[in-house]
């Protein structure tokens, strides 16, 4: 669970009401994501609170079917949480050379956030709202804005109705679905042939 008080300029933003949200979230991807990498989807958060579920939710979600592209790790059976996270991450990097690691977490903010959807390049922080000493994750990041920030986040995630978190997660996990079966056409996997004809 990460904590935003303002979105940046290069992230791209879109409402979990926008009838076109996946649409525009697997779009983004699409022009962001390297067509040479497989990508570790990391989804972050614990089953045991309502607002730091939208994680686990999405990884479970996507591992109903599998991926020709993306890997996921993070799912309600097994969350990648802040117990688990540091571990994880580096047998992420023993196990996938050089990944590329697109994070997911849910996060806290202003009132007039909520139900936003933030995805941009860079790092996203785990536990910042909880006050929690985690290090960053990711290449790229997705953050879903569950409730309202700054008073009582303990409080405040474990009364966040399960029907909105569930409802972004839905709606994520489509457009992530939707990029890696478009992706899946042009991705070409980093190998010595792919290097010598970048010669």
């Amino acid at each position: 669970m990460n904590v935003r008080d303002k979105f940046s300029k290069g992230e791209q933003r879109v409402h979990v009401d926008h009838p076109q949200m996946s649409e525009q979230l697997s779009d983004y991807l699409l022009q962001s994501l390297p067509n040479n990498k497989q990508v570790i989807i990391a989804c972050i958060g614990t089953d045991r609170s309502t607002g730091d579920s939208l994680g686990p939710l999405i990884g479970s979600m996507l591992q109903d079917r599998p991926f020709k592209t993306f890997h996921v790790y993070g799912t309600l059976e097994e969350p990648l949480h802040a117990l688990n996270l540091k571990e994880t991450i580096k047998a992420i990097h023993r196990t996938h050379p050089q990944p590329f690691i697109l994070a997911i977490d849910a996060c806290l903010g202003k009132n007039s956030s909520v139900g936003s959807v933030s995805i941009g390049q860079g790092t996203l922080n785990p536990g910042a709202a909880l006050k929690k000493d985690l290090p960053p994750v990711g290449d790229m990041h997705i953050s879903g804005m569950v409730n309202v920030g700054g008073f009582m986040e303990y409080v405040v995630l474990q009364n966040t109705r399960l029907h909105h978190v569930m409802n972004m997660a839905a709606k994520i996990a489509a457009g992530i679905r939707l990029a890696e079966k478009k992706r899946s056409y042009v991705y070409q996997p980093y190998s010595a042939a792919t290097k010598k004809q970048q010669r």
